[in-house]
């Protein structure tokens, strides 16, 4: 999947500025699936308003220049379905926390702690943003993609959870790793 698709699924759903594009793939409903940055999106955005795949319009703002709000066509969403009938790539998981965790014996006890903290904490953000977010849709296919992430970071948190201290006593003796640092 790439920046053009997902622009086409944002667009799908309701038109956007581009502005609004960037916060929904960063901190919205689609931040969980591809990253995009601004330096993508408008070139992107310009292709595909050549190709005819989304059109633009200006609105006046109060005080501010016009914001351009773009539109996805007939012609981009049948080019979206295309792109959707497409076995999806592996997902890609990666975590810092994991690696920190696969050396816990290198690190100390406050070091192991203070990561697991905050992968809790990360962990509670991202599932009461699914919460939130869940609650305020009535489209079926992405009450479905909602509840399957509840179910992952849930099970995630659980875990996190209960295994807290066993990865806490993982950790090397402070001394030694003191020593090492020196």
């Amino acid at each position: 999947m790439n920046t053009q698709t997902l622009i086409l699924a944002i667009l799908n759903f309701d038109d956007a500025t581009g502005y609004e594009i960037k916060k929904q793939s960063s901190e919205g409903a689609f931040s969980f699936f591809v990253d995009i940055s601004f330096g993508s999106i408008y070139p992107t955005l310009s292709r595909l308003e050549a190709e005819g795949y989304v059109t633009s319009r200006s609105e006046s703002q109060s005080g501010k220049p016009d914001k351009k709000i773009y539109a996805i066509t007939d012609a981009g969403r049948a080019e979206f379905i295309k792109m959707l009938d497409v076995v999806p790539q592996r997902d890609k998981f990666k975590s810092e926390f994991l690696l920190t965790g696969m050396c816990a014996d290198l690190c100390s006890q406050k070091t192991i702690e203070q990561a697991i903290n905050k992968q809790i904490a990360d962990t509670q953000d991202i599932l009461d943003m699914i919460i939130d977010r869940g609650q305020s849709c009535d489209h079926a296919a992405t009450q479905w993609v909602t509840s399957f992430g509840l179910h992952v970071k849930q099970a995630t948190l659980e875990y996190l959870k209960n295994n807290r201290e066993s990865l806490i006593a993982l950790a090397g003796d402070q001394q030694v790793v003191k020593d090492a640092a020196e």
